[in-house]
C-alpha cells in the first residue's frame, strides 16, 4: 500500500481527557462497583446488580460496546463460581435483548479476553464484551484511514441505556 507523505488529522478533542491521564489505582470494576451511583454516568456504568456490573467501554469498538463484570475479582471464567457465573450469564442475556430494543442492530460479538497475551486490558477481572455490530459497519475508514468512526457520543449511549435498564 502506498502513503501519502500528506499528513492528514482526525479532531476527537473530548479525548484530550484520556491522553496521559495518570492510571487509576487498582481495579476499574472494583472502583466503580464502589463509588456513589451519582458518579455512574461519569465511570459510564449502567447497571449494578448484586453480583454483576455493566457499563460502557470507553474506548469502543462500535456505539453500544459494554462490558459485563462479576463482582468476583478473578482472571478467569473458570474460577467463578455457579452463582458468580449465572448472574454475568443473566445479565449478559438482559443486556442483548435491551441493546436489541435501543439500538436495533443487526447481530452481536460477544465474548471474553481472557489474560492479556489474549487482548484482555484488565487481566485480573474476567468481563465479557457485548459489542453490537450492524450490516456494513465494517467501511473503508478502518482498512484505508486506519480510523474507526463511533456513530455516537458515549454519554448519548450512555443515557438509553441507563434510562433502559433504570437505576442501581
Amino acid at each position: 500500500m502506498i502513503r501519502s507523505s500528506r499528513m492528514r488529522y482526525l479532531h476527537a478533542p473530548w479525548r484530550m481527557e484520556y491522553i496521559g491521564a495518570p492510571d487509576q489505582p487498582g481495579c476499574l470494576f472494583c472502583r466503580v462497583r464502589e463509588e456513589s451511583p451519582d458518579r455512574d454516568r461519569e465511570n459510564l456504568v449502567v447497571r449494578v446488580d448484586d453480583d454483576a456490573l455493566l457499563m460502557l467501554n470507553r474506548f469502543p469498538y462500535n456505539s453500544g460496546h459494554v462490558m459485563i463484570a462479576p463482582r468476583a475479582h478473578v482472571g478467569t471464567l473458570a474460577d467463578l463460581d455457579d452463582e458468580a457465573g449465572m448472574a454475568v450469564t443473566r445479565l449478559t442475556r438482559e443486556t442483548l435483548r435491551v441493546l436489541g430494543e435501543v439500538l436495533h442492530p443487526h447481530g452481536f460479538n460477544v465474548g471474553s479476553n481472557i489474560g492479556r497475551a489474549a487482548g484482555a486490558g484488565i487481566p485480573d477481572h474476567v468481563h465479557e464484551h457485548i459489542v453490537p455490530r450492524w450490516d456494513g459497519d465494517t467501511n473503508f475508514m478502518p482498512v484505508l484511514g486506519e480510523v474507526k468512526v463511533i456513530n455516537e457520543h458515549l454519554t448519548r449511549t450512555w443515557e438509553a441505556l441507563h434510562g433502559a435498564f433504570g437505576t442501581r
